[in-house]
């Protein structure tokens, strides 16, 4: 005997009309239309996407490593002296020592001017079209390098390369943070790091070969190659694309970044964070005079933050160390013997960033810098101890104190400078404080590079006690200002200065707390000012 069926039976829903309730809700709730963001959908998905896009922005980066690197190792090589005896420092000519530092040193003009440059092409040409167009400048600086018969003309090639480089290292760790889900932004951001070591080691490794010096130059074309043509197949920045109100294909981006589709609740939250975002940061007229701004988007304090942070990276005095064959020999060390420990230390440097790649999403950006600005503080004593005794079993030990320096550096200030600062901004001004903030990294670096050279000449073994006290003056300025960043999405550090602003809080103080409201919440709207008019509320 069969029993009529109930009304809710009946009328059970089926899987088309669950689509099309879905279809109807996105359009309701967003006004976007399911078929727009379906033809909009990027190529890649999930962990396929994010290793894309990894794979691209490491790419970058290796780059970077590569190019500052291999003009480190070629500079006391025999041919390339013979190609250049401007480089060669000797007792009739000790002001080459000077040359030889400005030929390394040059190239930071360039990436300097190149990163200024993107505070006005960042937003307007996008992230992949800025990378693009870096990418490019690169690949003709690599060819004019590789072609360099006088030292004017290198000197011109290393600037026009360097220019390139500066516009891709502005954007490519911005592309990167806003393409990677929160709960792995740290570690992925943090390969950028170790691919800069990797590109240095690289460098090094190359050119030990008998082949010209123009071989190991040429060879950085690889990277530029691959990187300017894989990032075609690579879908923009949703934060980029709601700027420029291409909603549609920001949903489809988000969606594929999360592997979800655009009904999944989270998906939704995330479009919404972007959508709020905007909306408080379009509010008033937009110009380079919002990172002077404070209020609750903090942008003035978010801007000088990220700027003082790459300051400080090149302060440490990692490029005293990343010369490493010039300082090896200074330590006693033979010129085979230097090569050899130097790629001995780049290996190791690789090692270290590879743990530092795990530790970041657990231990905190806050404490991994504090761990590093004081492990480097200890390393430069004991160098400057070790150089007033300078004995045989003293420079031995500084050797093995340069692989220590590697290793806190690493941990605390290798890839995650590049991390924090693509964090620490606002939307608004994504572009204009990663494009200051790489600029003052190529200013401080140039600064270091030409000072360290003098220096060691002049004061010797008191260089260390420079970049000691240098170390040891980042710990408060870490402890006091920098506000902690992990596990919180790009849009719920606004809320997070937004806070502390109308509560009058310190802004450390409060993104270290539990309860801040995440952004797409009402909470976080009355927070952040958002008009009702312009709510997204996804379950709220």
């Amino acid at each position: 005997m069969s029993f009529p069926s109930s009304d809710q039976e009946k009328h059970q829903p089926s899987v088309a009309e669950n689509t099309d309730l879905h279809h109807e809700q996105i359009k309701q709730q967003f006004g976007l239309d399911p078929a727009d963001i379906a033809t909009h959908a990027p190529l890649l998905r999930g962990r396929k996407l994010s290793a894309a896009v990894a794979f691209v922005a490491g790419t970058g980066f290796t780059l970077f490593g590569y190019d500052q690197g291999v003009m480190s190792s070629l500079l006391t090589g025999n041919q390339f002296e013979a190609s250049f005896p401007e480089v060669i420092v000797e007792a009739s000519h000790p002001d080459h020592a000077t040359l030889q530092s400005f030929t390394i040193a040059i190239y930071e003009v360039g990436c300097l001017f190149g990163a200024l440059s993107n505070l006005w092409v960042g937003d307007k040409l996008g992230r992949r079209r800025t990378i693009v167009v870096g990418g490019s400048i690169m690949i003709a600086g690599a060819i004019l390098q590789t072609t360099a018969f006088s030292f004017s003309h290198l000197i011109f090639a290393r600037i026009f390369t360097g220019y390139g480089n500066g516009l891709i290292t502005s954007t490519v760790p911005t592309y990167h943070a806003e393409l990677s889900p929160s709960a792995k932004r740290g570690r992925m951001i943090m390969m950028e790091g170790t691919l800069i070591v990797v590109g240095v080691t690289i460098a090094f490794f190359v050119n030990w070969s008998s082949a010209q010096w123009r071989v190991p130059i040429a060879l950085q074309l690889v990277f530029e190659i691959i990187m300017v043509t894989c990032i075609g197949f690579l879908p923009e920045s949703p934060r980029w694309l709601v700027k420029r109100g291409r909603n549609a294909e920001a949903m489809a981006v988000i969606s594929a970044m999360e592997d979800k589709p655009p009904t999944d609740p989270e998906v939704q939250r995330t479009y919404y964070g972007i959508r709020e975002a905007v909306a408080v940061e379009t509010s008033s007229q937009g110009s380079l005079r919002d990172l002077t701004t404070g209020g609750r988007s903090q942008n003035f304090r978010r801007t000088a933050i990220a700027v003082v942070f790459m300051m400080m990276q090149q302060l440490t005095g990692i490029n005293l160390v990343t010369l490493w064959t010039i300082v090896f020999q200074r330590l006693g060390l033979s010129d085979i013997n230097a090569r050899i420990t130097s790629a001995a230390n780049g290996a190791e440097y690789v090692l270290a960033s590879i743990a530092a790649y795990y530790a970041i999403d657990h231990v905190g950006r806050r404490q991994l810098m504090l761990f590093g600005a004081i492990g480097q503080c200890i390393v430069m004593l004991l160098l400057a101890i070790l150089g007033y005794i300078n004995t045989t079993p003293a420079q031995i030990v500084s050797v093995v104190l340069l692989f220590g320096f590697n290793t806190f550096f690493a941990f605390g200030w290798l890839g995650l400078a590049w991390l924090y600062c693509a964090e620490i901004a606002g939307l608004r001004t994504r572009a204009p404080t990663n494009a200051l903030s790489t600029a003052s990294n190529w200013t401080f670096n140039f600064v270091v590079v030409m000072v360290v050279g003098p220096a060691f000449n002049n004061i010797s073994w008191r260089t260390y006690i420079v970049f000691a006290a240098l170390n040891a003056a980042i710990v408060p300025v870490v402890y006091f200002f920098f506000p902690e960043t992990g596990g919180r999405s790009l849009e719920d550090l606004d809320v997070v200065f937004a806070l502390a602003y109308i509560t009058g809080e310190d802004p450390v103080k409060v993104s270290l707390r539990k309860d801040v409201p995440l952004a797409g919440t009402r909470e976080a709207d009355e927070i952040l000012g958002v008009s009702p008019g312009v709510q997204y509320h996804i379950g709220m």
